[in-house]
């Protein structure tokens, strides 16, 4: 109680720093302590919605769910320390990298949020790759921006911001249009020796839109950039009002430049020093790791995205992860509902999921293919989730769980191969963290068998993202200045590593097996496409 009482004075004296990420599925608000421990944490459930062919979550339902959030973490606090928070040491925001907001001079918005998981810029994004010669993926901003230059959309003469999610939310709290490197990176490339947005392609960008006649600017309607470390503006009374209508929460409090979930899954997992990396793994999954020099050319598979303090990450991505498998298990526990018997939905998943390291390596000849949308890594613009077997293959419920397992990795493991083979980038080892990593020895079996790499994750991994901007927050206000940011994590993350797993030589062959199978079955899945409305 002592430890306790020593937290609730901490907090009551606004030393406390709060981290809050919008993730896909779920909005989460972490509090730390000036060990940089997590204390408490709340949360919102959401989905995002497509409106005309437009994955999307409204602006309403942003400030709905950041609020409902927000107040759930104040309500464990005033529970768990019997104190209200009212102040805070610093505050960061960060969310769903990528992905396309726009407003007029007026601060209007001009269409609905374009959420990353749209693949809708395929045209944009081949003609950007070949100008900049660099790769610029469907879910980059100027991407969208592009396309709808193309498609002759009649809102973009009348922008004056082009912003992600987490950069929005910030300019909206704080009045400041700044963003962090690492979530910059996804918007448009950058100039690694300024650490800004590449100007040249900048020029070169608004020189192939010239003849549009719009009175803008790309740099002018790109936010500022800024690393790991600078400050980006302080809360606003009106920001507070909008993040805690009660009127509690104090303005004043200093907040981190808002990064994307890739930066704040590199932090959340220590993953920020060449020859690391990290995987993301949740609706959708990502690896990153970053690089010791760049790549000999450009691929159109992978991001060129960069840390929160600015060094080159090779990203790869895909849109699906665990939603099928999601959806497997909602229909599971309908079953074990239908027969009158009560399970909680941790032993359901764990029970599940751990039928998967019962089964045969290969999955015993079975294929999902869990694409509920589309899959750029693979060529598809949208998707039909689709499990399919032969009258040879072994139909049991662990290769049924392996093989939705294996094939939530598939699309990522098709740009690791690029990394490592073609390439010749080594990694040490990957860290995990995410949903993937719940049920832990099976998600890093599995992930070890998907990228061959010994696969770690930390006690605090399930922490996630909002611990990890978190972290940004904290390092801002750090004490010794002469901390650089890795060093920082260093102390942050010393003796918190749990131990590597390690690829077992059979589940790497398996992998392999169902890899090609998968491959394979991509012709089944375009199949579905065309005649499966």
């Amino acid at each position: 109680m002592k430890e306790h009482a020593e937290i609730a004075r901490m907090i009551e004296a606004g030393e406390a720093v709060v981290g809050i990420e919008m993730g896909s599925t779920r909005i989460k608000a972490v509090l730390i302590g000036q060990d940089n421990t997590p204390l408490a944490s709340g949360g919102y459930g959401w989905e995002n919605s497509q409106i005309d062919g437009i994955w999307t979550y409204p602006l309403e339902q942003v400030w709905e769910g950041l609020r409902s959030c927000y107040a759930d973490l104040v309500e464990q606090v005033k529970r768990t320390y019997g104190v209200h928070l009212t102040r805070l040491k610093a505050l960061g925001f960060s969310g769903m990298m990528h992905g396309y907001i726009v407003t007029d001079r007026d601060g209007k918005q001009l269409v609905p949020f374009r959420t990353w998981r749209n693949n809708i810029t395929g045209e944009a994004s081949e003609k950007l790759a070949e100008l900049f010669q660099y790769p610029i993926p469907q879910r980059w901003s100027v991407a969208h921006l592009y396309q709808a230059i193309l498609n002759g959309e009649e809102h973009v003469k009348d922008i004056d911001y082009l912003s992600t999610l987490a950069g929005y939310v910030h300019w909206q709290l704080t009045g400041n249009k700044s963003m962090g490197v690492g979530e910059a990176s996804g918007m448009f490339p950058i100039d690694l020796d300024t650490r800004d947005f590449n100007l040249e392609m900048c020029q070169a960008f608004d020189e192939k839109v010239k003849d549009k006649g719009y009175t803008w600017h790309l740099r002018d309607i790109l936010p500022e950039v800024l690393v790991a470390g600078e400050v980006a503006g302080t809360l606003t009374e009106e920001g507070a009002r909008l993040l805690d209508p009660s009127g509690a929460l104090q303005a004043g409090v200093p907040l981190c430049p808002p990064e994307g979930d890739a930066g704040t899954g590199m932090v959340a997992t220590n993953s920020v020093a060449v020859r690391t990396g990290n995987v993301s793994a949740g609706t959708s999954v990502f690896a990153m790791i970053v690089l010791e020099k760049e790549l000999s050319k450009v691929y159109h598979e992978l991001d060129l995205v960069t840390t929160p303090d600015g060094h080159l990450v090779a990203m790869a991505h895909s849109n699906n992860c665990s939603s099928d498998y999601d959806a497997w298990m909602h229909l599971f526990g309908e079953a074990v509902q239908a027969l009158g018997l009560e399970v909680s939905k941790p032993k359901l998943y764990d029970t599940l999921l751990e039928q998967a390291l019962k089964a045969d390596p290969d999955c015993g000849g079975l294929l999902s293919i869990g694409y509920v949308s589309g899959e750029h890594m693979t060529g598809f613009t949208e998707g039909r989730p689709l499990f399919v077997r032969s009258p040879e293959s072994r139909f049991t419920l662990a290769n049924f769980m392996r093989s939705h397992l294996f094939t939530a990795l598939c699309a990522m493991r098709t740009g690791l191969n690029i990394l490592f083979e073609k390439e010749g980038v080594e990694v040490d080892e990957i860290r995990g963290h995410g949903g993937f990593f719940k049920a832990a020895e099976v998600g890093q079996k599995i992930m070890a068998a998907a990228t061959n790499t010994p696969i770690s994750i930390l006690e605090t991994a399930g922490e996630g993202g909002a611990w990890g901007i978190a972290l940004l927050s904290a390092f801002m206000v750090r004490e010794d200045e002469s901390l650089d940011f890795p060093a920082f994590l260093e102390q942050v993350f010393a003796g918190s590593m749990k131990d590597a797993v390690s690829p077992d030589s059979a589940d790497v062959e398996g992998f392999e097996a169902f890899f090609k199978r998968y491959h394979q079955g991509l012709e089944i899945e375009r199949c579905a496409i065309e005649n499966l409305i």
